[in-house]
């Protein structure tokens, strides 16, 4: 394994399915089967969790009964001809999403077409070596992905949520630069806010892999909770975009020399507490949010003289105070953390 580590293209889950397409053509030789519809299904049948795999499995074996009972039907009907191929990859498209089998589809479809040029005249014996081949692809594949290298997406959840604080930091402190400068909203900005809110998505979808290893393999009490610490503060950045988002569609402006001097100095003061490891915020900081609610004040007080609608200022400063009312949230989750750690070694010294 440390070889393998060595290689960056030779991940868990292409070791997994070297593995199972071993074993299932194994399998199929000493059977005497064919061994290409069983490595077909074996390759599609490893998911990123085993629990997919166990739930995927159960749709994809009657989906690929289904694309074998129409390849025989009409290679028996038509030959091997265009018309064929045809009429079983659309029939079993067809049946699929009639009978919610949507998840086995592309297994069945390959499974049908490929029968096509192997069918002859044993049409009942041709279909049933199909299915035996495709449950020991589904069999095997399942097998190897809850019981080969078992996937563990935490360390990759961690690292990848704190670099996506960081880049949140560098977003923030950007975003402010533009419009204290009074420029537009950049390219690079924009493209930098939507390449964190994909990456966001990404790390959610490791989450719930994570949660569903966790209905089939018996993890570590620490492990979970470390989880849910991670999920908590990737839900506090999911708002904390939300605010940045609403900087980022602000349109260009004109600050005043004095407040723009204020928003600067917060904004670089936000970036450097989301590159502190602790989430800490100085007494300048303070300071400097004193200062920002004390131009929120005015501006809502002036604006309620005349008009109802927030002005561009009230809204900078607004999202400016709200991001740091979450970087508390962050600050004070992170020490909880870090005294619920404390005692957890407390107690395993005791015991």
């Amino acid at each position: 394994m440390a070889i393998l580590k060595k290689f960056n293209f030779v991940g868990g889950r292409v070791l997994k399915t070297g593995i199972a397409v071993f074993i299932t053509a194994l399998i199929c030789d000493l059977l005497g089967w064919p061994p290409m519809f069983a490595v077909i299904t074996a390759i599609v049948t490893i998911e990123p969790t085993a629990a997919d795999s166990i739930r995927k499995a159960y749709v994809r074996f009657p989906a690929s009964a289904i694309g074998a009972a129409f390849s025989v039907v009409f290679n028996f009907a038509f030959g091997d001809s265009p018309l064929t191929y045809m009429l079983v990859a659309v029939a079993t498209i067809i049946a699929c999403h009639r009978l919610h089998l949507q998840d086995g589809a592309l297994v069945a479809v390959l499974t049908g077409v490929a029968m096509i040029s192997t069918v002859h005249d044993h049409y009942l014996s041709s279909f049933f070596i199909r299915l035996g081949t495709t449950l020991t692809g589904l069999t095997v594949s399942t097998l190897v992905n809850l019981l080969v290298i078992r996937p563990d997406y935490s360390k990759s959840i961690k690292a990848k949520i704190q670099q996506l604080i960081v880049e949140t930091g560098d977003l923030i402190e950007g975003r402010g630069t533009e419009i204290t400068r009074h420029q537009p909203l950049h390219r690079e900005t924009r493209a930098e806010f939507q390449k964190i809110l994909k990456d966001m998505e990404g790390i959610e979808t490791l989450c719930k892999y994570q949660k569903k290893e966790w209905k089939l393999h018996q993890f570590d009490r620490k492990d979970m909770r470390n989880i849910h610490y991670e999920f908590k503060k990737l839900t506090i950045l999911r708002q904390v975009h939300y605010h940045v988002g609403n900087l980022v569609s602000l349109p260009s402006m004109h600050l005043p020399k004095e407040k723009a001097q204020v928003v600067e100095a917060m904004v670089k003061s936000i970036k450097s507490a989301f590159h502190h490891p602790d989430f800490v915020m100085d007494e300048s900081h303070d300071a400097i949010v004193k200062e920002l609610l004390e131009l929120l004040r005015h501006e809502v007080d002036e604006r309620e003289a005349y008009s109802h609608r927030f002005s561009e200022e009230t809204v900078i400063y607004y999202e400016l105070v709200s991001v740091h009312d979450l970087l508390e949230e962050l600050n004070h989750i992170h020490k909880f953390e870090i005294r619920h750690q404390k005692l957890l070694e407390k107690s395993l010294d005791i015991s």
